[in-house]
């Protein structure tokens, strides 16, 4: 089986390519500067993303014809089972709107359906951020109007508590994890014997705030800013997500940098990095009540786990509850395809988007 892999980011684009389950090719394309800024949103995006691809392929001899599948880590949509997905016009539709989100691997998706149209390989993505597996407490919001979705990095999620549970000789299902996804999105995760339990919401809203998202704000403030008159709706939303977070506090948002500065002595530097450790730190000690206090580990992944800094600011405040493990990075491509693989050759089932949507209870 030849499956190719990617991932869209926001200045690049990881690509694997697997030949059963062995990896023969890893690499991540840095866009041009140039296209990035001429690019009027995700979607306008569409045509340097797909060539540079196309070029990468081309360089390294694959040929798409010959490719069983392509698989696109996915975009935000409605809630829906974990597992496998066949990429169709339902869920393309779905990801065009924004109504759960916007985010490159929006992109990713489509452009996996259309370079494997006419051809024998299918178009495939993996634990999608709106993997819901949530118990039925975890909806509620206080606003009826609001249920709480998932929309998280359900992928490297499960990947990486795979990757702890197997590191210490455990089933993943016999475990009970917090992983708290240290990234552009922060977000604490419970796994409860193999279940992703309950998520905060990294792109519309929950959690700590990140290097450029405020995320969980008080709301009353928030509504009276919506209606001053200043920001029209998407001006808003830039300002929740773009605009917030460090770049609010700092006017950067690149934690190596900012690191360095508070290191270094720069009082506020300091403080606001260790506001948004705080944050995180707080949200932990709440997602373990979601596990009763039994938690066999937290895990701490993405790339801020990187930072010795911000996991010794975490773990003072979070290690009485359990041991805290680090597993900086990601296993994305991996999981995209070793199950894109599985999925082929019958060891799990290929799902369907329409028949995967989870119900959201109107209440």
């Amino acid at each position: 089986m030849k499956i190719f892999a990617i991932n869209l980011g926001s200045t690049s684009t990881k690509i694997a390519y697997y030949e059963d389950e062995t990896c023969r090719l890893k690499q991540t394309i840095a866009h041009s500067l140039e296209d990035l800024q001429h690019a009027d949103g995700i979607f306008a995006q569409y045509g340097f993303r797909r060539r540079d691809i196309e070029n990468f392929l081309a360089q390294h001899g694959i040929a798409v014809s010959e490719l069983d599948a392509i698989v696109s880590r996915g975009g935000p949509t409605a809630p829906v089972e974990g597992g496998t997905y066949r990429i169709d016009e339902d869920m393309l539709a779905e990801i065009r709107t924004g109504k759960y989100g916007i985010h490159p691997c929006s992109l990713g998706c489509q452009i996996a359906y259309d370079m494997t149209a006419g051809t024998k390989a299918a178009a495939l993505t993996v634990d999608m951020p709106g993997t819901c597996e949530f118990d039925p407490l975890a909806f509620y919001s206080g606003l009826p109007d609001v249920p709480r979705v998932p929309a998280y990095q359900a992928l490297n999620n499960r990947a990486m508590a795979r990757a702890y549970a197997e590191s210490i000789g455990r089933n993943y299902e016999d475990l009970n994890l917090l992983v708290v996804t240290l990234g552009g999105g922060i977000t604490v995760t419970a796994h409860r014997k193999g279940k992703m339990v309950d998520a905060q919401n990294g792109i519309t809203g929950d959690g700590a705030f990140s290097n450029n998202r405020c995320n969980g704000v008080p709301v009353g403030p928030l509504v009276d800013l919506c209606f001053s008159g200043k920001y029209d709706h998407e001006a808003m939303i830039r300002k929740v997500n773009g605009q917030a977070g460090l770049m609010g506090y700092l006017g950067e948002m690149d934690v190596i940098s900012i690191e360095k500065k508070a290191l270094a002595g720069d009082q506020k530097y300091t403080e606001v990095l260790e506001a948004m450790c705080y944050q995180i730190a707080k949200d932990i000690g709440a997602f373990a009540t979601v596990l009763k206090g039994q938690v066999d580990a937290i895990l701490l992944i993405g790339g801020m786990a990187n930072s010795q800094y911000i996991v010794d600011l975490i773990r003072d405040r979070v290690g009485f509850l359990a041991p805290v493990a680090v597993q900086p990075g990601e296993r994305e491509m991996e999981s995209l395809c070793l199950n894109a693989y599985r999925g082929l050759t019958g060891k799990i089932q290929i799902k369907n988007f329409r028949e995967g949507k989870v119900h959201v209870p109107v209440f």
